[in-house]
């Protein structure tokens, strides 16, 4: 009976520590992953209770077993003498033990039943974690999770990147020791102690990396504080950083191409209207002089209609809505034909041109228009740029072996400074340096690269020294 007692004294414990166990798991204060490992433990003493209460019955079962043996064995002397039991004395003794062993079964099954109710939990409670995590891994914006304490607590891949820590060291540790950022640190702990779950602020923050400043558009909300004490507001903080640097470059390129737009457009308006305004006052008082006034007028509206033919060519490329009409096409014919628009503008500065083409049947698959296009407004830089007496060469060339056609236009003209080269086909973009030696608006390299690269997925290629002249062109896919 000793053993049993004992055997009983450990059941009970296991019990009432699986029952603690689980009411404090219960609590949210602890987190998902310590809430987790409560209900383990919890799982595991009920599951020791159950074990205990068999071994209690079983005990039971057999002290009641030998008791009664007992009883029989010395129920024939004692009917010798005067004491005798009470009427049914034995059967009250066997429903008493059988009561006290049906009640340690239901307390084993009941034991039982909330041990398989933890497990079953516990898996629950798993897999909306699991579900929660791979929700925000899968998220595209970074995301932090902290708790009443300011520990991070879940994170995702985009915020390790964009704030420099390892995923893995996530895992309620303060913001300080992992966050490198006192503003983020100060945003999140004032949206915890202002309003709680009920705090919501949106803001923009910027992140000044190696690569650069990043600038992120935050919104951080509070989350539940206590299951146990509903009125306390001091609860977590999720922190949502969408990032928004490529908008906003995209939106200041827009606000320096309507700038650019309009001082481009204003200058041949101001000048048409200058001349016009004098031919009204009859400054030009003879026919050389209003012929004069007639060529400016003519001249700054022809430079008006290419500006706007421009941007509408880039802006209808860009926005995918230009029709292309692809068919095989020779670029050495294509490169002939624009020699011979260009040809007079070269004639007038004494510029040679030279020409080195391929046999026409090499063919491209390309709209003829648009790299016509392309081609005349090379050789057109090229003039522009190339002082009297200099020289342009035309050139084809083809890889057979991978397959490309190559034109390269290549001058002696000034040349290009190193510092300017990579933004050459931005829009209205021109060389400091050359500005004064022609005019233009700065958008015909950009047009060249779009109709090449965008519209024909080919390549562009740029060499230039200061001085020596420059090489533009152009690589596209052989026809098959």
């Amino acid at each position: 009976m000793g053993r049993s007692k004992l055997v009983f004294c450990v059941t009970l414990a296991a019990l009432a520590c699986g029952t603690l166990l689980l009411v404090l798991a219960a609590v949210p204060g602890w987190g998902a992953a310590t809430g987790g490992r409560l209900l383990a433990l919890a799982a595991l003493c009920c599951m020791i209770s159950a074990i205990g209460g068999v071994a209690v019955i079983a005990a039971l079962r057999r002290d009641c077993n030998r008791l009664t043996a007992r009883l029989r064995e010395t129920s024939s002397p004692l009917q010798d003498r005067t004491v005798s039991l009470p009427k049914g004395g034995f059967a009250f003794l066997q429903r008493a033990l059988s009561e006290l062993a049906d009640s340690a079964e239901r307390a084993v099954a009941d034991a039982a039943f909330r041990a398989k109710e933890l497990e079953v939990q516990l898996k629950v409670a798993t897999a909306e974690r699991h579900h929660a995590e791979a929700i925000i891994y899968s998220i595209s914006d970074a995301v932090l999770v902290t708790d009443a304490f300011d520990e991070l607590v879940l994170a995702n891949d985009a915020a390790a990147r964009a704030f420099g820590f390892e995923l893995g060291a996530v895992g309620r540790k303060p913001l300080d020791q992992i966050l490198h950022d006192p503003a983020m640190i100060g945003l999140i702990r004032q949206t915890r102690r202002n309003d709680g779950e009920s705090a919501r602020r949106v803001t923009e923050h910027t992140i000044h990396t190696n690569t650069g400043d990043r600038t992120f558009k935050v919104t951080l909300s509070g989350v539940a504080g206590s299951a146990v004490d509903p009125g306390q507001s001091h609860g977590g903080v999720v922190a949502v950083l969408h990032d928004m640097t490529r908008e906003k470059e995209v939106a200041e390129m827009k606000n320096d191409f309507v700038s650019m737009v309009s001082h481009e457009l204003r200058t041949p308006l101001a000048s048409i209207k200058a001349y016009v305004e004098m031919l009204i006052d009859g400054e030009a008082r003879d026919s050389k002089a209003q012929r004069e006034f007639y060529d400016v007028i003519q001249n700054e509206a022809n430079r008006l209609g290419r500006l706007i033919d421009n941007i509408l060519s880039i802006a209808r490329i860009e926005s995918g809505l230009v029709r292309v009409t692809r068919q095989p096409q020779s670029l050495t014919v294509i490169v002939k034909d624009a020699i011979e628009v260009i040809a007079p503008q070269a004639k007038q500065k004494q510029i040679a041109l030279t020409e080195r083409l391929t046999p026409v049947f090499y063919q491209t698959s390309a709209d003829r228009d648009m790299l016509h296009q392309a081609v005349l407004n090379l050789l057109s830089n090229a003039v522009k740029y190339t002082p009297v007496g200099g020289s342009i060469s035309a050139e084809v060339d083809v890889d057979e072996a991978a397959r490309k056609v190559i034109v390269r236009i290549i001058d002696t003209g000034v040349g290009i400074p190193p510092k300017d080269l990579p933004f050459v086909f931005d829009k209205f973009y021109r060389a400091e340096a050359n500005s004064r030696m022609a005019s233009g608006t700065g958008l015909g390299l950009s047009l060249v690269k779009h109709i090449i690269e965008t519209v024909h997925h080919g390549r562009m290629l740029l060499e230039s020294q200061v001085g020596k002249g420059s090489t533009f062109g152009f690589e596209l896919d052989l026809c098959e």
